[in-house]
């Protein structure tokens, strides 16, 4: 019988993430043997450097998957059947705008969270919207793995539009790279780990971290990070600015000790706080363009000159890339392995709106996610989170009405805000800002 073999394409194939994927494909070829793999870009410059750097990947490493890349839609959407969604909407100086303008008002700056997240959601609804069109135009079965940020309202906006839609999944690798941090404090291999999780997208918590005998690692972990603080298993590679997001968690764990909660969850649990740690003339934006933007670039650049990627240092410990090839290895063999993905409620938490997108974990496998519920969240938690789902909602009902008003509601609402005549400025910078992305507010 002959081995079936898969057809995927990348979508953000100029991304700096790119390569730290096509390595994770390379060293998973046994388990997930590819046909095709394709790099597509609205942005054939950019994604050059990274292409030509796949090619001799490919070519050292495994010659037996045809390798290109592309900018034709219709070349790397036709007959797929898996699709890796990593667009980023307007680029880095879009994302330098998201954080810089909230940061004139005082607000957090941030990619994903407050201000930030809201210009970069209404930017991507329109460009995933697109998407997944065109790939149910030319290969109507493939599977969508989306992990565009921000990904909870992304993924409301995908799950208004495409309701039916069962192979769309959306899915953020923090809680890996949280597993795997865990692993390292721990001395474990993060593999053996079952969690149990709850939440909104960059907004939810580990309630238990079940070890292979069933032993609750959570009581252990908890105390470690009070004790001795919390760092990422790459610390060694990551920039200040991750650092310091990680050592947030003991704060969080001291104030908040029930759960052990997801990194992102600092900028809506100490807003002023962590808005006074931020500067407004150098952002994470500026600090990704001058370090991680750079270095990939010019390593594939040098592979490249070389004629091999033998001696590249591109990639390292990338959860990122080794997540989405073992997410997809999940779905084509049946694999039914344990995620965190994100999903309609449906009762999944049940004191949540049942239509809230949510993120728990899930058993993956070829008909989907089978997603495991954890029954009713006390007060806090249930405030934080239908607070957040609010913000999200109307974020996503601005987009689709060109309504102003809701625009305004939904960061009057989040918790980076608050204040709607804080919001209502913000909100009239980033209007501006966004004129070639966004719909018009009225």
């Amino acid at each position: 019988m002959m081995e079936k073999r898969f057809n995927i394409v990348l979508v953000g194939g100029g991304s700096t993430w790119t390569p730290g994927i096509l390595k994770a494909i390379c060293k998973k070829q046994k388990d997930f043997p590819l046909a095709s793999i394709v790099l597509y870009d609205v942005d054939g410059e950019r994604q050059e450097v990274i292409g030509k750097f796949g090619e001799i990947l490919f070519r050292e490493e495994y010659p037996e998957a045809k390798f290109i890349y592309t900018t034709d839609k219709k070349v790397a959407f036709t007959d797929m059947d898996f699709v890796f969604c990593q667009m980023r909407t307007g680029g880095y100086p879009m994302r330098e705008l998201d954080e810089k303008i909230p940061l004139s008002e005082g607000v957090i700056g941030q990619e994903t969270c407050g201000p930030g997240g809201f210009a970069y959601g209404m930017r991507s609804i329109r460009d995933m919207i697109e998407l997944v069109n065109d790939v149910r135009e030319m290969s109507p079965d493939a599977w969508i793995l989306n992990y565009t940020n921000p990904a909870a309202i992304v993924a409301d906006a995908l799950n208004r539009v495409f309701p039916d839609d069962k192979k769309i999944l959306n899915i953020c690798d923090q809680p890996v790279n949280l597993l795997r941090s865990y692993g390292r404090l721990l001395d474990m291999d993060p593999n053996e780990f079952e969690p149990v999780y709850f939440g909104l997208n960059h907004f939810g918590w580990f309630t238990h971290l079940y070890n292979k005998d069933g032993v609750d690692m959570a009581p252990k972990l908890k105390e470690i990070i009070t004790t001795g603080g919390f760092i990422p298993v790459d610390a060694e590679q990551r920039d200040q600015s991750w650092l310091d997001t990680y050592a947030m968690v003991r704060d969080m764990l001291v104030d908040f000790p029930e759960y052990l909660p997801n990194t992102y969850l600092q900028y809506y649990l100490y807003p002023d706080y962590k808005a006074n740690k931020l500067d407004p003339n150098y952002t994470r934006a500026n600090e990704v363009m001058n370090g991680r933007e750079k270095r990939v670039f010019q390593e594939c650049r040098d592979a490249v000159n070389a004629g091999t990627t033998k001696l590249s240092d591109v990639v390292h410990n990338d959860a990122h890339g080794d997540m989405i090839v073992e997410v997809a290895e999940a779905i084509a063999f049946n694999k039914n392995k344990t995620y965190i993905v994100i999903i309609q409620n449906n009762g999944l938490v049940e004191n949540v709106p049942n239509d809230a997108m949510v993120e728990v974990a899930a058993s993956l496998g070829i008909n989907g996610p089978k997603p495991y519920g954890v029954g009713k969240v006390d007060t806090f938690y249930k405030a934080m989170i239908e607070n957040q789902f609010a913000y999200e909602r109307l974020t996503v009902e601005a987009y689709f009405e060109g309504s102003y008003n809701k625009a305004l509601k939904a960061l009057t609402l989040n918790r980076t805000v608050v204040d709607a005549k804080k919001g209502r400025k913000i909100l009239d910078k980033l209007i501006d800002a966004n004129k070639d992305y966004w719909p018009k507010l009225v």
